[in-house]
């Protein structure tokens, strides 16, 4: 079985910004979003997945993804995903040992921001940079299948 181990903070500066290794643009919407999971299309970089992915809350979440051709996930998301399209920019930053993950969301979400950082286990050490700021993993108005249902706007 895949596992995601991940913790999610709320950024409350730009400073992640002197580290920024790299970024990519994400559209993404969900196919399905219940309490047992969620699947997902997201597509980046030229490329489509489909991603299915525990509804548990917390740090460790089942997660399977498969590539599929690009022309079925654009139709996907225009034709089956539920609205808004998930509109984000990752911006991926090198801090202590680990890369972190920041989310700058647009349209329906626009202003918020998170980072998530992934771990190879629960009770992995990591150091935490200045710029993150209240952990927010177990609050799932944070996870992106709830930002669909309920955008940031609207909180």
């Amino acid at each position: 079985m895949a596992t995601e181990i991940e913790r999610k903070f709320l950024v409350h500066s730009d400073q992640w910004k002197a580290s920024l290794e790299r970024q990519e643009d994400f559209l993404q919407g969900y196919l399905a979003n219940n309490d047992s999971c969620s699947i997902r299309v997201r597509i980046s970089g030229g490329k489509a997945k489909l991603n299915i992915k525990s509804s548990t809350l917390g740090i460790s979440r089942s997660e399977y993804d498969y590539t599929i051709p690009i022309a079925d996930g654009q139709e996907l998301l225009q034709q089956l995903c539920g609205k808004p399209v998930i509109e984000k920019t990752r911006h991926y930053v090198k801090h202590g040992r680990h890369l972190w993950e920041v989310d700058v969301f647009e349209g329906e979400n626009a202003g918020l921001v998170v980072a998530e950082i992934e771990l190879g286990q629960e009770d992995e050490d990591f150091e935490k940079p200045d710029w993150a700021g209240q952990e927010v993993t177990e609050d799932a108005r944070y996870y992106t299948a709830s930002l669909q249902v309920n955008p940031y706007r609207n909180w």
